[in-house]
């Protein structure tokens, strides 16, 4: 895996996060990845040994450090090889527009080289990132004021830098946009659930 996952993130970081075609689906599945330029962050979230009594799912981060890019943390991600299709809001399987799965976070490490004092450690920012089930009504995600493109199969790991607050980040808002442009459904940085699902279970919603 230390030989493959930089190869990996070179062509998320290059726009690509689709799987390579050099790498067998059998030994690893990219599942999705994400950059933010702007913050100098990114995640890739694959499964390793798909298929397997052995699978292992897992998101790392990765941040720029001065020049070069490098991974920075790893966490265990939720659920294992993506369907293939996207199901629509209110199948078995996909409750709302946008459903929160795992997500790991760690301090900036760009950071950490920067002010090498122990006393400031604790104040810097965090980098974080969510693993996300959309519906297929949904047509893109705006995280914060970035737009995020969503994978054919629905499943996406979205990747975001905030202010510690000692005990983790705070993520940025999610919006769930149709192919209209027209609002679908949002979920905010201490929600659990979206804001579609909520409606659905106060019975508020005309579909």
């Amino acid at each position: 895996m230390e030989i493959i996952l930089p190869r990996v993130v070179r062509r998320v970081l290059n726009g690509t996060v689709s799987q390579p075609g050099w790498l067998p689906r059998r030994l690893m599945t990219v599942v999705s990845g994400d950059v933010d330029l702007d913050a100098g962050v990114g995640a890739v979230w694959f499964v390793w040994r798909p298929g397997s009594a052995r699978a292992e799912a897992h998101t790392a981060l990765i941040e720029r450090c001065g020049e070069k890019w490098r991974c920075i943390g790893r966490g265990s991600a939720s659920g294992g090889d993506p369907p293939a299709e996207r199901l629509a809001v209110g199948q078995p399987g996909q409750v709302g527009m946008i459903e929160l799965g795992g997500g790991t976070g760690c301090l900036s490490y760009a950071y950490r080289l920067r002010h090498r004092h122990p006393d400031s450690i604790g104040m810097g920012p965090w980098v974080g990132s969510s693993e996300l089930r959309v519906a297929a009504e949904v047509d893109h995600l705006l995280l914060g004021d970035r737009r995020v493109e969503v994978p054919g199969h629905g499943w996406l790991v979205v990747v975001w830098k905030s202010p510690s607050t000692g005990h983790g980040g705070i993520r940025p808002l999610l919006v769930a946009v149709g192919g209209d442009g027209s609002e679908l459904s949002r979920i905010g940085p201490h929600d659990g659930m979206d804001s579609y699902t909520w409606a659905e279970l106060r019975g508020q919603v005309e579909w």
